[in-house]
């Protein structure tokens, strides 16, 4: 799938055939089986917020013209100082325009796909578990017993944080819609809240750990819902802004964080093969299962981009290649 300038995808995605890519020497060229699908794939595709359009993305048109981040596959070739892989691997990491028959990836983002899964489930894992992992562990340093608050438990995102903070040794209280109530339950969630129904940030209760993925409730009603020497990390809530895009609560939180006792922050996720690694382990460990709304063939990428943005998903969304 390919697309030479910025929209919505309906508009600027295209099937077609391209040479297949090449690679350097510490790389690694996949025959991709699945790729996963995240928000941030519309982000790269609108080019929205604009911010983005100066982190390597391309300022006026895109500069790489295969979207597309996770992936799962087999090795097909190796770069001449790989070592670690060979051809025939089954893996699963980041690469360069997964949403093809063949993509690049270094090899230092790739580790081997963990023999329980489905490449299908394996694609759904690195963006998203490395973000969720990252927010429990790193950031909001999660440990046995804590009392842990999931906004946007329901989520690709969400039902990796829910199953990591488990494992963790948290006690997990999951917030998402009516609809989606039994699918946090059945994750591990220890106490599940409708938000249509229920204010989490009333002060009735209080957290360890807010890990807010897919609300916009304002910092002040956040704090409220954390214990006075709480954490609170941000790591998700949009908007339409096509400056900031709903990232103002993030700046407010890490200005204000200085001042008070709790402690308020963000952060930008990356990907790697230790953490990969770590996501591997739990999942042959049974401690985290990739959850999968649906899959959708390679050609209705624009279908399935447009079904993640208005909400609906249960867990991840996948191509299947």
């Amino acid at each position: 799938m390919v697309r030479d300038e910025y929209g919505e995808a309906e508009d600027v995605l295209r099937l077609e055939q391209i040479d297949r890519p090449e690679i350097a020497d510490g790389q690694v060229l996949v025959r991709v089986h699945a790729a996963g699908l995240d928000r941030g794939v519309w982000h790269a595709m609108a080019g929205l917020p604009y911010p983005i359009r100066l982190a390597g993305y391309g300022l006026r048109t895109p500069n790489n013209r295969v979207p597309g981040t996770d992936v799962a596959g087999r090795v097909e070739s190796v770069g001449a100082t790989v070592t670690g892989l060979r051809v025939g691997d089954e893996v699963f990491g980041v690469a360069r325009g997964s949403f093809a028959q063949y993509a690049c990836a270094a090899a230092d983002k790739l580790v081997l796909k963990p023999k329980r899964l489905t490449f299908e489930q394996a694609a759904a894992i690195p963006v998203s578990a490395c973000t969720a992992l990252q927010g429990v562990r790193d950031h909001g340093r999660v440990r046995s017993g804590q009392h842990v608050l999931v906004i946007g438990a329901s989520g690709g995102v969400g039902t990796f944080t829910v199953q990591i903070a488990k494992a963790f040794g948290a006690e997990v209280t999951g917030v998402c819609s009516t609809s989606k109530l039994d699918l946090v339950r059945s994750i591990g969630a220890d106490h599940v809240v409708d938000y249509t129904r229920g204010d989490v940030t009333d002060g009735r209760q209080r957290y360890d750990v807010i890990l807010d993925i897919g609300g916009n409730r304002s910092l002040t009603r956040l704090r409220q819902a954390l214990t006075p020497r709480g954490t609170l990390v941000i790591m998700g809530g949009e908007t339409d802004g096509r400056w900031l895009g709903g990232s103002d609560r993030q700046l407010r939180a890490m200005a204000v964080s200085p001042f008070v006792g709790q402690k308020l922050g963000t952060f930008v996720a990356t990907q790697s093969a230790p953490d990969l690694t770590a996501l591997a382990e739990l999942v042959e460990a049974g401690k985290v299962t990739p959850v999968i709304d649906r899959t959708y063939p390679l050609g209705d990428l624009a279908a399935a981009i447009r079904y993640l943005q208005q909400g609906r998903a249960r867990g991840k969304v996948v191509i299947r290649v």
